[in-house]
């Protein structure tokens, strides 16, 4: 799975690494340990007349269905196992209408004992600076506010997971689906809208290579916060 990860890029750089040409909503501050709930920073694609345009979002993590009556929901879904996406009825529309990548430095995993303990790792790339969770967004509107109110409608985003094999596999037993650059265009494609193109997407991206690296315990806690975090334990 993916419950907490790193994000401490400035907006200009995240527009620059993913070619976004603007940056809607206030970024939220640099953060080593974002937390389910947390606002984050997703990029996405909408169509117009040029062609697709690439924009930097802000959403809440933790998906609520356009039909949803509470958004206490999206604390249940801060995750989307990638198998079952195209069937499930919270992320089916936006699997083939709203998906987007994720910006990260790296995520954190909890690696369970024999003796029942959980140790944190830091999960990353040595050869990426940023990894692309693939995700998905909606827009849900707020029952208790007016139609005409400007914050009615919020945005928020899940990320997709699926089965973690070879050297990440023995901390644990699902990993984020991670993007490689090569195919940003065909994951964020807005023109990409039947099932089983969606389906064989999911089905060519590779399985990234990435380096677990055992950290401090303070992660364990949201309250915990700096760079700090990462540091060899």
């Amino acid at each position: 799975m993916c419950g907490r990860y790193v994000m401490s890029r400035a907006t200009g750089d995240l527009l620059s690494y993913f070619d976004a040409r603007e940056a809607e909503g206030s970024a939220p501050p640099p953060s080593w340990n974002v937390a389910p709930t947390d606002d984050v920073a997703i990029i996405a694609e909408r169509p117009t007349q040029d062609g697709p345009e690439r924009r930097l979002l802000i959403a809440r993590w933790g998906l609520v269905p356009s039909w949803s009556k509470d958004i206490k929901i999206g604390s249940k879904l801060i995750n989307a196992r990638s198998e079952t996406i195209l069937g499930k009825p919270a992320f089916r529309k936006a699997a083939v209408k709203r998906r987007a990548l994720v910006p990260a430095e790296g995520y954190y995993e909890w690696e369970k004992t024999e003796d029942g303990k959980k140790i944190p790792h830091f999960l990353y790339s040595e050869t990426d600076e940023l990894l692309a969770f693939a995700g998905l967004y909606e827009f849900w509107p707020d029952p208790s506010l007016p139609e005409d109110d400007p914050h009615r409608w919020l945005l928020s985003c899940t990320v997709l997971t699926t089965t973690a094999h070879d050297s990440l596999g023995h901390v644990h037993d699902r990993a984020p689906v991670i993007v490689p650059r090569e195919m940003y265009a065909d994951w964020l494609d807005p023109g990409t809208t039947a099932k089983e193109d969606v389906q064989n997407l999911l089905e060519t991206i590779p399985e990234p290579v990435l380096t677990p690296r055992e950290v401090t315990d303070r992660v364990n806690s949201v309250r915990n916060n700096g760079p700090e975090l990462i540091e060899p334990a």
